[in-house]
């Protein structure tokens, strides 16, 4: 078996009880291609929501998604599989960037966001990743994550208020598909309560198709060619930490549902992500991160098989040179998103939780206390420090807190000694006062 191919799994047919097809096997490829097309099924609604909800194209999107996914299995081996998406992480400061420098800003610090995110995927892979847990424990990453979805609250109200019957529509349907239907259509829910809002939507003619039917059937997607802004760097670096944290946990989480360890490929997999968001900053397509729906998929068909993502990064490709698929993609009304959102951006935040509860972050301690408390308030509310041109906002001035909040305290209370001095029981049970 060379290194880009694969062992065919048993018969090809047929997956034993307790078996799992690993990354380095296949199924027949005619099972093969039709796993690979429901992993372009899983990334689809997520991965367009970005760039509608940004003004990004959707096919240019699509196009780096597909290129991105593709230097994910070459860098990583073939070893890891992975479907690279757009990461909610970039619309805040996508939204940001492009209201005050144009979509070549925005698409700027993308670039520089994956250029950074490269740098750190190279140095874990020749220094370790021990340094990212120091830096980032997880109290610090799960307030970031948080901070980032629930920042985003404001904007999904301004969607929902444009077009609220269709929104709700939206937004039951996702609601009740994820718990009326098992197995992948369940793993479904936000695209098919996408679709749901969006039937509805044509039903109230709140959906133009003039610009689908003006549309070719083939073609290359638009692009924009990056401009490089400093004063928008505090919109985007606060975005790497969530990209690190999205990665490990992706490797981790492979790793786990295989039965391999794979944490040597951690810094292969940060690079590689890092090298996809900086070629989709130099053309305009969205940042990418690889996709938890994509795990979804592997739960249910028990094929971790890197041959099914070569199928999904070339039916992506193929799609995103087909205009008129990108041009029904912008014909989403708001009402849509508008539902859709509220969903997605509340479960970024409480993905930010996940990580507190999954790590067994102490609350009793007052400084993981104080770290989630300041960073969420700031985050939230969206305090903003303008310095000269440069403007920080609450994503930016939300993760500085954390991170600076965790160490000074954390290292105050080492020279202290006062670590163990919990927080008082009254306001943060530590669990004890809970048994009695």
């Amino acid at each position: 078996m060379s290194r880009f191919g694969w062992q065919l799994h048993g018969d090809g047919r047929h997956i034993g009880a307790g078996e799992v097809v690993a990354p380095a096997e296949r199924m027949s490829w005619p099972r093969t291609i039709g796993i690979g097309m429901q992993h372009v099924v899983a990334m689809f609604g997520a991965t367009f929501l970005v760039p509608l909800l940004t003004g990004f194209s959707p096919a240019t999107t699509l196009l780096f998604s597909a290129i991105g996914t593709a230097l994910f299995l070459i860098i990583t081996g073939n070893k890891l599989p992975s479907y690279l998406g757009s990461s909610f992480a970039f619309i805040a400061p996508i939204g940001a960037a492009t209201a005050s420098s144009g979509q070549s800003g925005a698409v700027g610090g993308i670039l520089v966001t994956g250029l950074l995110l490269a740098i750190i995927g190279a140095v874990v892979h020749f220094a370790g990743a021990r340094w990212i847990d120091l830096v980032m424990p997880p109290i610090v990453t799960g307030t970031i994550v948080a901070l980032i979805g629930f920042n985003l609250a404001p904007a999904a109200w301004n969607n929902f208020q444009q077009a609220p019957v269709t929104a709700v529509v939206t937004l039951a349907g996702i609601i009740l598909v994820g718990v009326l239907f098992r197995g992948l259509l369940g793993r479904l829910s936000i695209l098919v309560g996408v679709l749901i809002g969006y039937a509805v939507a044509v039903i109230r003619g709140e959906v133009d198709f003039t610009a689908v039917s003006e549309a070719a059937w083939f073609g290359l997607p638009d692009f924009v060619t990056p401009t490089f802004e400093p004063k928008l760097l505090g919109l985007f670096l606060p975005v790497v930490f969530v990209l690190i944290a999205e990665n490990v946990g992706h490797v981790k989480s492979v790793g786990l549902m295989t039965g391999q360890n794979l944490d040597h490929l951690t810094g292969r997999a940060l690079f590689a992500d890092g090298l996809a968001t900086t070629v989709a900053g130099i053309g305009g397509g969205s940042g990418t991160t690889t996709y938890a729906e994509n795990i979804g998929v592997m739960a249910a068909t028990r094929v971790y098989s890197t041959a099914a993502y070569w199928v999904a990064a070339a039916t992506a490709l193929v799609l995103s040179l087909v205009p008129k698929f990108g041009a029904l993609i912008n014909t989403i009304p708001v009402g849509v998103l508008g539902g859709a959102t509220v969903m997605l951006y509340g479960m970024i935040g409480i993905l930010g939780a996940r990580i507190w509860v999954q790590n067994k972050v102490d609350f009793s301690d007052p400084v993981n206390l104080t770290t989630a408390a300041v960073a969420l308030v700031v985050g939230i509310a969206n305090f903003t420090w303008v310095i000269g041109d440069a403007s920080f906002e609450g994503i930016a001035l939300g993760s500085a807190s954390a991170i600076v909040v965790y160490h000074v305290m954390r290292g105050v209370a080492r020279w202290r000694g006062t670590s163990q001095e919990p927080a008082s029981p009254a306001s943060v049970p530590g669990g004890v006062e809970l048994e009695h």
